[in-house]
């Protein structure tokens, strides 16, 4: 799965819930919900990190999705760096938004 549109869907999964919290009144269960969205937006983190290992699995599984080609490592080290990136600059600009 492309990182980028798994760290987005994990973000509005996370925006969803934030906004669930305006229509509960128990204040536990509120702190509770906020923790979960707290969690989600660090996994989402996590997931972005655009660190060698991290390129090295995607570029992996990009290799793997498309038949195990060979001649074509770059392609997919670059692709798998720029889906990263891309990831990395969503989470951080939902940060700055925050």
């Amino acid at each position: 799965m492309d990182h980028r549109q798994a760290v987005v869907n994990i973000l509005a999964k996370a925006n969803r819930y934030r906004e669930l919290t305006q229509w509960i009144s128990d204040f536990e269960t509120i702190q509770r919900v906020l923790a979960l969205t707290r969690e989600l937006k660090q996994t989402a983190r996590a997931l972005a990190k655009a660190d060698e290992d991290h390129i090295r699995t995607r570029a992996r599984e990009i290799w793997e999705e498309n038949g195990r080609p060979c001649g074509r490592d770059e392609e997919f080290w670059f692709q798998a760096e720029r889906e990263l990136r891309e990831a990395e600059t969503l989470v951080k600009r939902i940060e700055d938004d925050a």
